[in-house]
């Protein structure tokens, strides 16, 4: 009757708990889904950045003309004249998701405009990642733990930088893909099922489809499977939880359009299909180890290294030879970049001149993940006590990441879950241990020492995948060992119990201690919910396209960038080009609808020159370059006036240095003054006569009288001067954007008499097949 009646308590408490943990888990997503509403809630429901601008403009394109169209699209309006194959160069994730979402929700009757759906998506995405992130750590370190980590990862600000509404990018639903991947990855590892192993494979289908990203996965999950091997923890569940992943993965992968075969041709998925080879090896010693006698077993092994080392020779050889006709060693620029962080400023300025490429600083580490910095080491150490095969994956993945997030900002983004999950651990066990220290030595409570609560619990707790056996009359079966094994078995298991009862005894803490040390993670964690409140508000909800300031007088709204591309959008014409350096491509494209010569693709790295020697050169050469290019119009960001630090006087040495990489003739020494970058009345005056200058303080001196620079903070060098190839039709209201138009080339002046006429000819003709200069030089 008690062990019934016991039983009966603990499946009612666990029933509550399960029922509990759910709804916990309801207002987690909830809280990431609502914390991320900011940016609507302040300012309102606009698309963010300028990526998302591109994708905004494609989902537009698949609901309005259909999945075929949009695998078939050539965009005409970009990289002129060169256009885009759409539907072969991006990841199309995000925008698939997006278009379902869209599709299902017209269909139940619910209209929503493509807008509203872009700008919810990632706030939805963020409840599915909380979720994806509890589910992982469940299944790392228990229920408790997960539930910790879910609720961290719904306020982190890293994420919330990437996922807050109107941030319409790829990391929107690709984080919940990435954690998703390596759950089931965990999943499958912990039970060994094929089920999860194909869903596994299905989700990391899903992980490539949305970002470029996904090689991180590719490489992390054969990085622990070899970690496995050799640390002797290989087991039939690690073979099903990797092969059917590099296999069934690497065929979905490919059929991506934008990956293609590059799945299995580039080197950044080499390392899988090498621990694949060596993985079918061990598991085949396995298989034979068992067969064959000791003796045969000898010959055996040595038989199948000789054979195995032939393999792995032939292979590593082709794959040297495939990575040796390759200028980049087979790997892409943004691989090559983050094995070598000096390897973009060196030999590829186009990525190098990306802010989100460049290291991070130590306060953002504290700004992006704040207190969780300090809980990692913690968790690290819990993931050891006891170490499983999902725990070391834990301790791989932070590894890696924080190797990661060290060389690029943006793959802070991959580090915050890992930080989340190893900071949900380190407090779960850390609450457990202060938790039980208060429970054993309330006055209210029945006297029982925790040496044998604790023995108690271990001993009704059954290892994974072992189930006790039981006859008929539900009696557990036990095997008899014989008398040689008795004292055997009696010595190992008395000496460490002693053991094991001083260390459990050590985890019970004083009753003061206990209760001082729970108030302070409390406190912790309210400062953590604090500034990611904080963060979520005031950091990352202001859209960039409009930017507010605060005075003495109020509230300032700058919207320049829509009045700009309003007027391009009403007062040119649309078949007109429009020259701007690449930041702004995406936004020109889709809010004025006009054909643009870059954009932030940033796949044609000649074209980006171009347009950056232009930027370059002195009026006359900048106006043969953009007239060649068949350009109508040339747009220039500049915030001198309202202190804008983001303009393109600021960018200017990024477009001298990728000029200067295609055009020799440009050189960066000639635009610093002993190695300074200036712009008053000490610059050179080759900067001071580039266009870019040109366009940027045309009539600044106008504003106050002496052309005050207030992002630079001085006066600028050359403040009176006149435009003869280009002429000023607008300038937004706080001069953010400037427009100009190309002038229409002079006619040549005929001659009055027929000698003076034929003279001119003939010197003009001589003059233009001798010294014509060509634009591109």
């Amino acid at each position: 009757m008690e062990a019934s009646e016991t039983s009966s308590g603990k499946t009612l408490r666990n029933a509550f708990g399960n029922v509990l943990a759910f709804h916990i888990l309801i207002l987690i997503g909830v809280l990431a889904f609502s914390i991320r509403l900011f940016s609507v809630i302040k300012y309102e429901s606009v698309i963010h950045e300028f990526d998302p601008y591109f994708n905004y403009r494609v989902t537009q394109f698949l609901t309005k003309n259909g999945i075929y169209d949009f695998w078939n699209w050539f965009d005409d309006r970009t990289w002129y004249p060169l256009g885009r194959v759409i539907g072969g160069t991006v990841y199309p994730g995000l925008t698939l998701t997006a278009g379902t979402l869209w599709w299902l929700l017209n269909s139940l009757n619910i209209p929503l405009s493509v807008e509203t759906i872009c700008v919810f998506t990632a706030p939805i995405f963020s409840a599915f990642t909380s979720w994806s992130t509890y589910l992982l750590t469940r299944e790392v370190k228990g229920t408790g733990a997960g539930l910790t980590a879910a609720a961290l990862i719904a306020m982190v600000p890293s994420y919330i930088s990437r996922s807050v509404a109107g941030s319409y990018d790829n990391e929107a639903v690709a984080i919940f893909a990435l954690i998703f991947t390596f759950y089931l990855y965990i999943k499958t590892l912990n039970t060994g099922s094929l089920f999860y192993a194909t869903l596994n494979s299905l989700a990391y289908f899903y992980m490539v489809c949305s970002w470029g990203g996904y090689t991180f996965i590719i490489n992390l999950i054969p990085m622990h499977v070899l970690m496995c091997i050799v640390t002797g923890r290989y087991s039939s569940r690690l073979y099903i939880a990797y092969a059917p992943l590099v296999v069934l993965g690497t065929l979905l992968a490919a059929l991506v359009p934008v990956v293609g075969f590059n799945a299995v041709m580039t080197s950044e998925h080499f390392a899988s299909f090498l621990v694949f080879i060596i993985i079918h090896v061990v598991a085949f010693v396995y298989y034979i180890k068992g067969v064959l006698s000791p003796k045969m077993f000898k010959v055996a092994v040595t038989l199948v290294l000789s054979i195995g080392l032939v393999v792995c020779c032939a292979v590593i050889a082709v794959l040297v030879a495939l990575v040796a006709s390759s200028p980049t060693k087979g790997w892409s620029g943004r691989s090559l970049s983050l094995l070598d962080p000096t390897y973009a400023s060196k030999y590829i300025p186009i990525i190098a001149s990306v802010s989100e490429h460049q290291p991070p600083t130590w306060p953002s580490y504290f700004m992006d993940i704040n207190v969780l910095a300090f809980l990692v080491p913690a968790g690290i150490i819990a993931c050891f006590s006891p170490l499983s095969d999902a725990s070391s994956f834990v301790i791989l993945y932070i590894v890696t990441s924080v190797y990661f997030s060290g060389v690029m900002v943006r793959l802070m983004l991959v580090l915050a879950p890992a930080a989340c999950i190893t900071s949900g651990i380190a407090l779960s066990e850390a609450f457990e241990v202060f938790t039980r220290s208060i429970k054993f030595q309330l006055p209210g409570l029945p006297g029982i020492s925790p040496v044998e609560a604790e023995e108690t619990s271990t001993d009704s707790t059954v290892p994974l995948n072992e189930v006790p056996k039981t006859d008929k009359g539900g009696e557990t079966l036990k095997e008899r060992p014989s008398r040689k094994n008795r004292k055997k078995e009696k010595e190992p298991v008395e000496k460490p119990s002693i053991k094991a009862r001083i260390e459990k005894k050590l985890l019970v803490l004083p009753f003061e201690g206990s209760i001082l040390a729970i108030f302070l993670l409390v406190l912790l964690g309210a400062f953590y919910v604090v500034h990611c409140v904080w963060a979520a508000a005031e950091a990352y909800s202001a859209p960039s396209i409009v930017l507010t300031s605060h005075s003495h007088d109020g509230l300032h709204v700058f919207d320049d960038f829509r009045e700009a591309y309003a007027w391009l959008s009403h007062n040119t014409e649309v078949d007109d080009k429009v020259a701007s350096w690449w930041d702004y491509g995406y936004q020109t494209t889709a809010m004025a609808n006009r054909t643009v010569i870059v954009d932030n693709n940033t796949w044609n790295n000649t074209h980006i020159a171009t347009v950056g020697t232009a930027m370059s050169s002195p009026e006359k050469a900048a106006w043969e370059i953009f007239n060649s290019l068949d350009v109508k119009y040339v747009l220039v960001v500049f915030g001198g006036l309202v202190g804008y630090p983001s303009d393109d006087i600021n960018k200017f040495l990024w477009m001298v240095r990728i000029g200067g990489g295609v055009f020799p003739h440009i050189k960066e020494p000639d635009y610093l003054r002993d190695g300074q970058y200036r712009i008053d009345n000490q610059a050179t005056p080759t900067m001071l006569n580039c266009l870019m200058y040109k366009l940027s303080y045309y009539r600044f001196v106008d504003t106050d009288g002496k052309g005050f620079d207030r992002v630079r903070r001085t006066e600028i060098g050359k403040k009176y001067f006149k435009l003869t190839h280009f002429e000023e039709v607008f300038t937004t209201h706080h001069w953010m954007v400037r427009i100009y138009k190309l002038k229409p080339p002079k006619n040549r002046i005929r001659g009055k008499t027929k000698k003076s006429k034929s003279k001119s000819t003939s010197t003009m003709s001589g003059k233009s097949s001798g010294t014509r200069k060509n634009p591109w030089n």
